[in-house]
This record gives structure tokens, C-alpha cells and sequence, in this order.
């Protein structure tokens, strides 16, 4: 931990390029500056800045190298996590630099952080004091020795590492350490409430077939970007499970839709060849979770395409959970048609949906470059018509 002299240099130097400081380390006149430390410390901080905002202004707090901070999760999706979690006890099997289990743990008489790296659990040791996180035990152990010893808890959270031996990132649950499928029956048998975060890459239908007794999956984004899986565990779970497709997001609020499959498979739809005043594109979390029927029947929408994922409609939807277009006009791809309609677009922001030619392919047979205030769309109809939409965005 720190010595007066050090804390003292990282606040003087908190903002100074990292590499300089090192090359410049030294000429430090005072040997009693732990310059290693240090520099961790000012580069952690600064990737903190907005990852974990409510920390990084904190002299009294210790950050991680590089890697674990890179790896943790952000203030948004750990403050989402705590709103479902609540109870007695509660264990964090992979504890990491802390930033899930920090802001979870307040909901509980009594909690344990478990990490198998010495350094991480020192940090944690000091990072828990300072936050007054006076329920903490920090254990210093493999998840899975732990688990097997453990006494039971009401709630179990785990976020296995997805990576391999080698450094290299992994998807598929059974890749990830430790490995779930292995361990399930162990982590419902020492709780009755398991909160599972996976990777953001993962299909969610095929890790419903592989994960038992979930009782709700959360997608979870944050500024339309899709950042988390989380897969909640109940041990008395016999219902299908809900999705909730969740975006977190300062400027917009947060939207949070909920839905089973059997609901979406049920959703009887017509789909529409006309192009209207509207161009509507769903956020990330609703296209992850593959919820593409059913807005046709939570809002006056129509849906272009089976395979297109975009909605119009003739009055204006506020409140539909995605990007909103204006739509200016729009053209086939005849070539006397085509020509008209790019006549003065040089820039445009291009996306591709459910068209034969890629993004990339696309942009070099228009001729245009990406940026500007124009947005395209590429698309296709219910009649099959290949279309491109000109279109102004709204929200």
C-alpha cells in the first residue's frame, strides 16, 4: 500500500502521459516514490475514468494493473446486477478487482469475496476498508476448492475467466475456467440463487440448453452496445424463463423489456412492402435476445422484412426502444433510379440489413465514405424488393 510520498505523486501526476513519467522515473530525487506502483496506478486510474467513474476520484482507493481492470465489469452493469440481489449471505466465487461484488455486497449481512490471485485480494483487503464494507471476508483461494468447502449462502455470484491458458479469449461456457457445466449442481446445491455472467458473444437459446434452472436471462447494454449475459439460477426453478433485454444509458434513460420465447414463437405478424415516414432499428439488447416479432405487437409498428429486423410506421413512435429515423426518400437499385438518389451524397453512415452485399462491398459501389449527417439503409421488403433508405436520425 502507498506511503505518503507515493500517494503524493500519483495526485501530482495523475493526468501526465504514462510513458514520459516512466522514461523520466529516473531522475526522481526522492528514492522513497514506488515508481512501479505509481505508474499502475496513474494508467489504471485514468481507463477507470469512465469505466468505474464513482471510484476514480478516490485518493483512498487501489486500482489493478491493466488487464484486471480491462476485464472487470463497469459501474453501470455492476449497479444493474445489484438490483437483483438481495439477502443474508452472499459469496463472489471470482472476485476479480472487485467492482460487482463492492456494489453488491451493501445488500447483505454478510458477504465473501473469493479470489486466487494474492495481489487482487490485497487491493481488495484495502479497497473494502474504504468503502466501509465492513461485511466483507476476503479469501484468498481457487473458486471451485472454495465452493466445495463452503458453507451454503443464499446467493452465489460467478463471472468465470474467458480465457485460455495461453491468454487467449474464449467464448463457449465449457471453454471458460472454471468450467460451469462442471460445477452447476455444486453452486445450486450451496445456494438457492446463482447469478451467472457470461460473455455478450454467447447464443443464448444454446446456453439455455446447456445451463439448468434458469429462471431469467438478462441482456444487458449499455449505450446500445451489448456488454453482458446474465443467467439467473433458481434451484426451485420450474417456469419457462423470461428474457429481459436491458440498455442502460445516461443520456436516453434506461429501457428494460421483458419476454418468454414461447411468446415470441406464438407472435403472429404481417409483414410490409411499403416504406413509411418512420424507419425504426432496435436497439442491441432486443436483437441479441432475438426478440423481432413481438415490437409489431408492443408498438404501432410494422415490420419490413422477416430477416430485415427494422420497423416502420406513418406517425411518430417516441418511445421505441432504438434509433429513430426520419425517412427522406428512398430508391430501388436500378441504376438510372440509383443515380438520382445518391446525386450530392458523397459521406453517409451505412447500415446493412438482411441485403446480399456487405457494408464494406456496398460503400465501394456507391462511392461513398463513411461519416456526415445522412444515415443509409440497405434492406429488403416483404415482396422481396431490395431497397436503400434515405433517412435523417432523430433519436
Amino acid at each position: 500500500m502507498p506511503d505518503n510520498a507515493t500517494h503524493q505523486f500519483i495526485k501530482a501526476h495523475r493526468n501526465d502521459d504514462v510513458r514520459k513519467l516512466a522514461l523520466q522515473s529516473h531522475s526522481l530525487t526522492n528514492p522513497d516514490v514506488d515508481i512501479p506502483f505509481a505508474l499502475t496506478q496513474i494508467e489504471s486510474r485514468r481507463l477507470a475514468a469512465t469505466k468505474i467513474p464513482a471510484w476514480e476520484q478516490r485518493d483512498d482507493l487501489i486500482f489493478p494493473p491493466r488487464l484486471a481492470l480491462e476485464q472487470c465489469s463497469s459501474e453501470d452493469t455492476a449497479r444493474y446486477k445489484a438490483t437483483l440481489l438481495s439477502g443474508n449471505t452472499f459469496t463472489d466465487l471470482t472476485g476479480g478487482f472487485g467492482v460487482d461484488f463492492a456494489f453488491i455486497a451493501p445488500n447483505f449481512q454478510k458477504s465473501f469475496y473469493v479470489e486466487r490471485q494474492k495481489d487482487l485480494c490485497e487491493i481488495a483487503q484495502h479497497n473494502w476498508k474504504a468503502l466501509n464494507l465492513d461485511s466483507a471476508t476476503v479469501e484468498n483461494l481457487d473458486c471451485v476448492e472454495y465452493l466445495k468447502k463452503m458453507p451454503p449462502v443464499d446467493v452465489i455470484f460467478i463471472d468465470p475467466a474467458r480465457r485460455s491458458a495461453a491468454g487467449k479469449k474464449t467464448v463457449a461456457i465449457e471453454n471458460a475456467e472454471p468450467n460451469l457445466l462442471e460445477i452447476q449442481d455444486l453452486l445450486l446445491e450451496k445456494a438457492s440463487t446463482v447469478l451467472v455472467k457470461l460473455s455478450p458473444m454467447l447464443d443464448i437459446t444454446q446456453s439455455l440448453n446447456k445451463l439448468k434452472q434458469v429462471a431469467d436471462v438478462h441482456v444487458v447494454g449499455v449505450s446500445n452496445e451489448c456488454k453482458e449475459l446474465l443467467f439467473l439460477l433458481k434451484r426451485q426453478q420450474t417456469q419457462e424463463p423470461q428474457i429481459h433485454c436491458v440498455n442502460l444509458s445516461t443520456k436516453s434513460g434506461n429501457v428494460k423489456i421483458s419476454f418468454r420465447y414461447s411468446e415470441e414463437k406464438a407472435c403472429s405478424i404481417e409483414y410490409t412492402s411499403e416504406m413509411e415516414e418512420y424507419l425504426y432499428e432496435p436497439n442491441v439488447t432486443l436483437l441479441k435476445a432475438g426478440l423481432f416479432k413481438s415490437p409489431t405487437q408492443m408498438y404501432p409498428v410494422q415490420k419490413l422484412h422477416p430477416d430485415s429486423h427494422l420497423y416502420t410506421s406513418q406517425e411518430l413512435i417516441r418511445d421505441f426502444p432504438g434509433r429513430i429515423f426520419k425517412v427522406d426518400r428512398f430508391s430501388s437499385l436500378n441504376k438510372k433510379e440509383l443515380k438520382s438518389f445518391l446525386k450530392g451524397i458523397s459521406h453517409a453512415n451505412l447500415t446493412v440489413r438482411n441485403f446480399p452485399a456487405g457494408a464494406e462491398e456496398l460503400k465501394k459501389k456507391l462511392r461513398i465514405a463513411d461519416g456526415g449527417d445522412i444515415f443509409l439503409f440497405a434492406t429488403t421488403l416483404a415482396d422481396g424488393k431490395r431497397i436503400l433508405v434515405k433517412s435523417c436520425h432523430l433519436s
